[in-house]
């Protein structure tokens, strides 16, 4: 049996856009302590310690007091649990990086979502190179920034593979609108964070073409097999997938602008390039880095995932969105 374990003393943020913020919020509330939050950019920090605001990347909300910004990854070298929240793309210098300078019984909350390109590996399976399994857990499920970062009620998925660590995180992480569901499905809540983001793009397109909702509900629900065949022939649990990090997420995603990834799908059925849209944006849209590594991956496991093949098409310049969408749609009848 797995020994417990205090992780509850003093919880880090490393990651400080919309995301990162909104879960320091929660890390805060009805926590005495500081919360230190690394943050790439100084104006970021600034603007964080002395206006109690992010205003580049989740404008307009009151952050708590106790949070502490620092451009320094030093200051979370005491923390008990630290919520790993760069990029995706970022994300294997900041592990590389925490892996050095936290306690040993740390906890790694693993909370980007995406795949690696290049290696094609998940966060858990990055940060396995670094640190022992037993020492991760993966945060994901239906949440917005905005709305987590306000205190609205939400519930997400907290997989773990040491069972007792994960519950004493779900505890350390529990608020009033905050509510982590424990799960031993680390892969299995990645795959639907990762797979719901490229989905989310392909559901903007629609709505920016002005195809009608009947178009979006059916894609989502075709996009939720695709995630479920690669889930499972992934090792993933049926159940993980058509919990809140699976179809919770896809259902908030393809449902609304809010989202980076819907409304960057939004600009590209409006006939923008996606190029210039990304090069206009501070907050990174996860679904634009991620769709080829998910298609590789894909085709790796021999598994068809003709939404998110499209998406990366249109992304890659290989097929404008027009025939994309024919091509979608001339694909011979199947069973379902």
């Amino acid at each position: 049996m797995s020994k417990t374990i205090e992780i509850g003393k003093k919880i880090g943020v490393a990651g400080g856009g919309a995301w990162g913020t909104a879960l320091a919020c929660v890390a805060a509330r009805g926590y005495s302590k500081p919360i230190p939050i690394y943050v790439y950019e100084p104006q970021t920090a600034q603007n964080i310690n002395e206006r109690q605001e992010n205003v580049d990347f989740l404008p307009g909300q009151t952050l708590p007091n106790n949070l502490q910004a620092t451009n320094e990854m030093c200051a979370l070298a005491d923390c008990d649990c630290v919520l790993m929240v760069a990029p995706a793309q970022f994300a294997r210098n900041a592990i590389a990086k925490l892996a050095e300078i936290l306690p040993t019984h740390a906890m790694l909350v693993l909370c980007a979502k995406g795949v690696e390109r290049g290696s094609l590996k998940f966060m858990s399976q990055l940060a396995a190179e670094y640190l022992p399994e037993s020492r991760l857990a993966v945060l994901s499920g239906p949440s917005f920034a905005k709305d987590v970062a306000a205190g609205l009620p939400t519930a997400v998925t907290l997989a773990a593979a040491d069972s007792v660590r994960g519950a004493e995180l779900c505890q350390v992480l529990e608020r009033p609108g905050f509510r982590p569901y424990l799960s031993d499905d680390i892969l299995g809540a990645e795959i639907g964070g990762a797979v719901k983001n490229v989905l989310a793009i392909a559901c903007g397109i629609v709505a920016g073409k002005k195809l009608g909702e009947s178009a979006r509900a059916a894609l989502t629900s075709r996009g939720f097999a695709e995630m479920q065949r690669l889930g499972l022939a992934l090792g993933a649990k049926a159940e993980t997938l058509a919990g809140l990090s699976g179809l919770g997420d896809l259902v908030l995603t393809c449902a609304s602008a809010t989202s980076r990834n819907f409304s960057l799908g939004q600009a590209l059925g409006e006939g923008g390039r996606a190029e210039d849209i990304l090069s206009q944006r501070l907050s990174v849209s996860e679904g634009a880095t991620s769709a080829e590594a998910v298609c590789a991956l894909a085709a790796r496991a021999q598994v068809l995932m003709p939404i998110c093949a499209a998406v990366d098409d249109i992304l890659a310049g290989r097929h404008d969105v027009d025939t994309a969408i024919q091509n979608l749609m001339a694909r011979p009848l199947a069973r379902e």
